[in-house]
């Protein structure tokens, strides 16, 4: 990403790069690159991230894709959560909540306050990638419950 942000007009991921103004600022051209990169395959499906380190949040010519967070300021450093002992037994005597197995990847659970429903990564894009198999990545996808 970081490479074809850098060269546009050599990257295969853009089919129409755009030519930079007169007298525009690589900055400016940086900006109203960014959202075509971010929707141009393979960056489009992936849930990024955009962070905007001082306010004001710049105006963009194009929206970045609707799943892609935008987020402002230096954020906050991640603090580690302890996990206790009942949640984890809870989700492990269950098994995945699609296929009915213990394997020994780690299951999601979903977000949703009072759902208990949890499943293994692949279960869950599976079922997610059902009306799009020709992509290796789900954008989203609701609670099978």
């Amino acid at each position: 990403f970081e490479w074809a942000w850098q060269h546009p007009n050599s990257s295969r991921r853009l089919l129409a790069p755009p030519t930079r103004r007169p007298r525009e600022q690589p900055i400016s051209f940086a900006l109203r690159l960014l959202p075509r990169l971010l929707r141009a395959p393979p960056w489009s499906r992936l849930p990024l991230k955009i962070r905007w380190l001082r306010p004001p949040r710049p105006a963009l010519e194009l929206a970045p894709p609707t799943h892609m967070v935008e987020e402002e300021g230096a954020g906050l450093p991640r603090l580690k959560r302890k996990k206790g002992r009942s949640q984890d037994l809870e989700v492990e005597d269950c098994g995945c909540g699609l296929c009915g197995e213990a394997q020994a990847t780690p299951l999601l659970r979903c977000p949703r306050p009072h759902c208990d429903m949890a499943a293994h990564p692949p279960c869950l894009a599976r079922l997610f990638l059902a009306p799009e198999p020709q992509q290796l990545l789900p954008v989203g996808g609701a609670c099978p419950r």
